[in-house]
């Protein structure tokens, strides 16, 4: 399983509210159909003024499978979608290492 971690800034024009609009209402519907897509998360920055406005995280089986999925006519609509609204986009490919309590300890 691998996860694509999406850094997105909103276009200058769009006010936090805006974007955070746009994010959750328009692009989630159309997210939520790519295929092969595992789970989704949306995260909205709780400071408007952070670097970046929110980041979404996107699960699929591999990174193949994500590939697969945004080369649909679908997926170039997903990414069409998210240039139109933001002026600056970085994904990363990261696999997962989650610990939950009690935490391992420091040696």
């Amino acid at each position: 399983m691998i996860k694509a971690v999406v850094l997105l800034k909103r276009k200058d024009e769009l006010s936090a509210q805006a974007f955070a609009d746009w994010l959750l209402k328009e692009h989630l519907p159309m997210v939520l159909k790519l295929p092969g897509l595992r789970r989704y998360q949306a995260n909205i920055a709780a400071d408007p003024e952070d670097d970046f406005d929110g980041f979404s995280e996107l699960w699929f089986d591999s990174e193949d499978a994500m590939l697969s999925a945004y080369g649909t006519d679908l997926g170039k609509a997903v990414a069409a979608d998210s240039l139109a609204h933001v002026k600056l986009r970085k994904r990363f490919v990261v696999r997962e290492h989650p610990f939950e309590p009690p935490f391992p300890a420091e040696g």
